[in-house]
């Protein structure tokens, strides 16, 4: 989550998600100073984020990205303590200097020193690459981070606008007062504090959720007829070794805990199996769409699909087969074993 202990203000009307405006309108720079005038606010950070600039290396196009403009002097407050990978350095703020995110700079072989063509309707730049990020984020990874004059430039043709300001509180604990004090104070912001930047989205992911649920019974159960269809046929191949057994004197529980185990196990296996071909599927899924390189999924692949949600899914798994496994154990011990034993001898 970026912008914590920040205020985002974005243009009234403006889509946030998380914390950076999709769809919205500028906010003039004078903005920046009627926000900073608020009783309460410690300090402002102007910014332009803008998402799929064409960017070019020497000969190729780089696919969709996202450029954010930030005077590199209030840097930390986008990326924080993120470093750069050896051999870079921050740019000097005079020059056309950038820095950019490991997803892109392994993509397209960037590196320190690099020469990079940054284009849009308002303008044409050759930058040079200064230094690549050493972060895991998503959006940093596929980011171009520019001095904020340039991103201006390639935004609008001037400097005149920005389409996000960041408002540091005082306290952090006033967040929601000042938010809504900027809200007051200067007509035409929207002034969000951190919980309410997801407020357009939760709808959706809600709806998502219930989906998600409905889905997920659906085949939890289907996965539990096909386990009892399965152990059904095993228990009826089998019916010669299960009378063998009674005969024997074996108890009744001898059989109960064979077909428990059996169905256990083919959660077990299949709730591993399923989990591998999953993450591999999600991962090829994930890459596809955001055009990040697999290296950096496969990496980090615990940050991406997280342990919990992996021993989650094998043990309802194995539950599920459990409980198919219990239906199954009672057919079995419904079986006439004595009038088995005698039709298959």
């Amino acid at each position: 989550m970026f912008f914590r202990e920040e205020i985002v203000v974005v243009a009234e009307g403006s889509w946030v998600v998380q914390a950076f405006p999709v769809i919205g309108e500028n906010l003039p720079i004078s903005t920046l100073e009627k926000v900073n005038q608020v009783e309460g606010v410690k300090t402002v950070v102007p910014m332009v984020v803008r998402f799929g600039y064409q960017v070019e290396a020497v000969i190729q196009l780089v696919p969709t990205n996202v450029s954010i403009g930030i005077p590199f002097g209030n840097l930390s407050v986008l990326i924080g303590q993120t470093p750069l990978k050896p051999g870079g350095t921050w740019p000097v703020v005079a020059q056309e200097e950038v820095v950019v995110g490991p997803s892109l700079a392994l993509e397209w072989n960037f590196d320190a020193g690099s020469k990079i063509k940054v284009s849009s309707k308002h303008a044409y730049m050759n930058l040079t690459v200064s230094g690549i990020l050493d972060t895991r984020s998503a959006l940093l990874s596929r980011s171009i981070i520019l001095p904020l004059r340039l991103a201006q430039q390639l935004s609008y043709g001037h400097t005149m606008f920005v389409n996000m300001i960041i408002a540091e509180p005082e306290y952090i604990d006033q967040q929601e007062l000042i938010a809504n004090r900027i809200e007051q104070e200067i007509p035409g912001l929207k002034a969000l504090s951190i919980n309410e930047r997801n407020q357009i989205v939760e709808p959706l992911l809600s709806d998502i959720e219930t989906w998600n649920l409905g889905l997920s019974s659906v085949l939890y159960l289907l996965s539990m007829i096909l386990v009892i269809m399965v152990s059904t046929m095993n228990i009826s191949e089998r019916r010669r070794d299960f009378a063998t057994l009674d005969a024997i004197g074996a108890p009744k529980s001898t059989i109960f805990r064979i077909v428990m185990i059996e169905t256990a196990l083919i959660g077990l296996l299949g709730g591993v199996l399923g989990v591998l071909l999953g993450s591999i599927a999600a991962v090829l899924i994930a890459s596809i769409y955001t055009s990040i390189p697999l290296s950096l999924f496969f990496a980090d692949l615990l940050a991406f699909i997280s342990p919990f949600f992996l021993t989650k899914i094998i043990t309802s798994t194995v539950v599920i087969s459990s409980i198919a496994g219990i239906l199954s154990a009672i057919t079995a011990l419904r079986i006439n074993l004595p009038e088995t034993l005698r039709a298959e001898y």
